[in-house]
């Protein structure tokens, strides 16, 4: 007989593990027991040498879904005299480093007692088991027990308690375990908070009024969504007219699958997505279907998610038609997650509100993305993924990075691994600031880090920036652009070196300008500025993001100096001569080198889109209207060689040919398509340039799924290898990642910097 002590790390919380646990070494004949920790989980096991080497071997190959191993250590120990195997109940010493499992959508099983007339959860919107349901949004400390969720306020009744007790019952120790006589429930309100109704009745209600064209506000998984009939047009005007949000996509929630075919083009990786335990917003073509044009004004894609709570499910079966539903929140602030606050900030917003009394941890959004290459891509990482971690190498000492300015995130790194939020939104405001600084906290005290140093964006203006210096710990300042070239490393477990292509907005350059159309070198120690578009003028700085006819000018200034044409540009006459006249002077003009402003100033050219609602309107414009054409034509363009500091040579790509070739009269959709061309030719020469042959694209850019497809088939065939971010979104939403990135290799090289220095590279 040999025993043997088991350490496992990774997310086996939450997800019956230890009855898994329990059941195999139980038809195994291992005797022993199995605790959950601080660390994941641990066991004993003790049987013959050749029955351990078996359990062991199906402990990894037979995992419940979905829970992952990212480490598993044994150690052999002495026999014991044990006679059977048992569950222990859970230990809290040690370092935390247990993955905490996001929330994840309804299981069939679930779903199957949800609908079924003879199950005591029948109809029951907070149904769940070991496989499904909350998780991060209710979890306050670690480890994952119910005491350490918002759940410990709702005692369990005689039969939740005999499932919960019991290791062959899926609902073993599901910490959110409820039933309709001990669990959480539902009322309606209406817009002055009086009650309504409650439990089923408030359902029926709700359902009635979404019929009748109403607004519902209803209390989610991680916060408030809005909800109007996705198929009413004028109930869909008067929630865009109340929220302020006139023209951005909406996401649409449909009952059934099949419903979502008629309506779109999905592809087997678009159904797996939609499908799976995160439940995502996936963007799928449009092929028809009865959902009003003003979801999606001028998009031929929709955002489409199925039903992922059991409130979800009860409220979409009894209506049968799908459902707009967006953020519960004030225009640029974070999800509300309060009965209270969502009454007083969405009063005039939404007709009535469907609440419950389960308080939420912490807000969270529905995570989106769409599918290239058969691999998803994120846009925002978010329920059912985050807060998920990362193995990262070199990682021996705990460190906390900051983020950026927009779509934040951040990110804590100890004992090997990182973990990136989910996304906490634009920092913008004084709410999302303040989530920002909560959810810094908050992993922290879930982890019980005491960080030993930071990281942060080398812009020296952002919130996060200065909530970083703060902090007095040694500080790693990030270039923007590197930070979004590392974090897909980081995810692809690339070794340097690399050519970085870095296309976004807005990233503060080590020269103090404007960058976002970067080329970056990236070698085991350095990283070096290769290539990059050549810089022009933004009148108004960041009011050109806003406007992209202010871009439009800007490169049309560079064209033709003084003597601009007369354009098609939305300028009165008075405004082009005191624009002009400032960007021959340098006020408030700024240059950059954005191949983010690059877009907005094509678009605007072409007419599609002279001022924007939303971030990334115009370059989506310049994107769909090239579809259709699927030439292979490109647009001329150079790279003259600079020599800059310390000797080193810097490719500019002169794109004024490309820019009067595409003012030539021509098709719109032939001229939009031909510049997406011109970018993908501009990526493989830079590549045939430098000569390396892992290229990494990342930056809010490439979200641009037309561009992405382009640059990543181009790059193969001439016989380069592609890499681009899946897992973790090509946005400002990964820059926390590679920041932690950055720091690492910075205390590996052995380059210091006190806190408040800009390192100097």
């Amino acid at each position: 007989m040999e025993r043997r002590h088991i350490t496992v790390e990774g997310a086996v919380q939450g997800v019956g593990f230890r009855p898994f646990v329990y059941r195999l070494a139980c038809a195994s004949g291992v005797v022993g027991w199995v605790v959950n920790s601080a660390q994941g989980a641990t066991l004993e096991a003790e049987a013959e040498a050749a029955t351990l080497d078996h359990f062991i071997a199906r402990l990894r190959a037979e995992l419940p879904a979905p829970a992952a191993i990212s480490a598993l250590t044994i150690t052999p120990m002495p026999p014991a005299a044990d006679t059977d195997f048992t569950i222990r109940h859970s230990d809290a010493g040690g370092a935390k480093t247990a993955h905490i499992l996001p929330d994840l959508a309804t299981c069939p099983q679930c779903l199957h007692d949800l609908f079924d007339p003879t199950s005591p959860r029948y109809g029951y919107p907070f149904t769940n088991c070991t496989h499904c349901g909350p998780r991060y949004s209710i979890i306050q400390a670690l480890p994952y027990d119910r005491a350490n969720t918002t759940m410990q306020g709702f005692g369990m009744c005689a039969q939740c308690r005999a499932e919960y007790d019991n290791p062959h019952d899926r609902r073993f120790h599901a910490q959110p375990n409820a039933c309709p006589v001990c669990g959480p429930q539902i009322a309606l309100w209406d817009s002055h908070g009086r009650e309504i109704a409650t439990r089923s009745d408030a359902l029926c209600m709700a359902a009635e009024a979404l019929r009748h064209g109403e607004i519902v506000a209803l209390k989610g998984l991680g916060g408030f969504q809005l909800l109007v009939d996705a198929q009413d047009a004028k109930a869909l005007a008067r929630l865009r007219q109340r929220k302020q949000r006139y023209e951005k996509p909406l996401a649409v929630m449909f009952p059934l699958l099949a419903q979502v075919t008629a309506c779109c083009a999905v592809s087997d990786a678009e159904c797996n997505l939609l499908t799976s335990s995160a439940a995502p917003i996936v963007l799928l073509q449009r092929t028809g279907g009865r959902v009003a044009a003003n979801v999606a004004p001028n998009n031929p894609y929709l955002g489409v998610i199925l039903p992922y709570t059991p409130l979800h499910h009860l409220l979409l079966d009894d209506l049968g038609f799908p459902l707009v539903a967006t953020s519960g929140n004030v225009s640029g602030e974070p999800i509300i997650t309060d009965e209270a606050e969502a009454l007083h900030q969405l009063a005039g917003i939404a007709d009535v509100f469907l609440v419950h009394d389960r308080p939420i941890a912490r807000p969270i959004d529905d995570s989106v993305l769409f599918v290239v290459e058969g691999a998803p891509v994120m846009i925002r990482r978010a329920r059912g993924y985050a807060p998920q971690t990362i193995a990262l190498a070199g990682v021996d000492e705990a460190i906390i990075a900051t983020g950026t300015h927009q779509k934040n995130t951040v990110a804590i790194a100890h004992n090997g691994q990182v973990t990136l939020s989910p996304h906490l939104g634009d920092m913008e405001n004084a709410a999302t600031v303040n989530l920002f600084a909560r959810t810094l906290t908050d992993l922290q005290a879930l982890y019980d880090l005491h960080p030993l140093a930071a990281a942060c964006d080398l812009h020296p203006d952002y919130p996060a920036t200065r909530h970083a210096e703060q902090m007095g710990l040694p500080l790693t300042r990030v270039q923007h652009h590197a930070a979004h070239i590392f974090a897909a490393m980081a995810e692809h477990h690339l070794s340097a070196p690399v050519l970085g292509v870095a296309w976004d907005g807005t990233g503060y350059g080590d020269d103090g300008t404007i960058w976002g159309g970067e080329f970056l070198y990236i070698t085991e120690r350095d990283v070096q500025r290769v290539a990059h578009l050549r810089p022009f003028p933004l009148p108004g700085g960041d009011l050109a993001a806003r406007e992209p006819r202010r871009s439009a000018l800007g490169l049309l200034y560079v064209l033709y100096g003084d003597a601009l044409p007369a354009d098609g540009l939305d300028f009165t006459a008075t405004e082009r001569r005191i624009l002009t006249t400032a960007i021959g002077r340098g006020i408030n003009t700024p240059m950059t080198s954005s191949m983010g402003r690059l877009f907005d100033g094509v678009a605007a050219l072409l007419g599609l889109q002279q001022r924007s609602s939303f971030e990334g309107q115009a370059a989506m414009a310049l994107e769909y209207a090239a579809h259709g054409d699927e030439s292979e034509q490109t647009y001329p363009f150079t790279v003259t060689p600079v020599t800059v500091e310390g000797g080193r040579s810097t490719g500019i790509i002169e794109w004024k040919l490309m820019l009067e070739a595409l003012l030539q009269a021509g098709d719109i959709h032939q001229q939009a398509a031909t510049f997406h061309n011109t970018l993908a030719a501009m990526i493989v020469t830079i590549a045939q340039h430098v000569g390396i042959g892992s290229v990494v694209l990342s930056g809010g850019c490439f979200q641009n799924r037309r561009l992405l497809n382009l640059a990543i088939q181009r790059l193969r065939a001439a016989g380069f290898t592609p890499y681009w971010p899946q897992q973790f979104p090509a946005n400002d939403g990964g820059v926390a990642l590679g920041q932690i990135v950055a720091a690492v290799r910075e205390r590996k090289n052995h380059v210091f910097s006190r806190t408040g220095e800009v390192n100097q590279r």
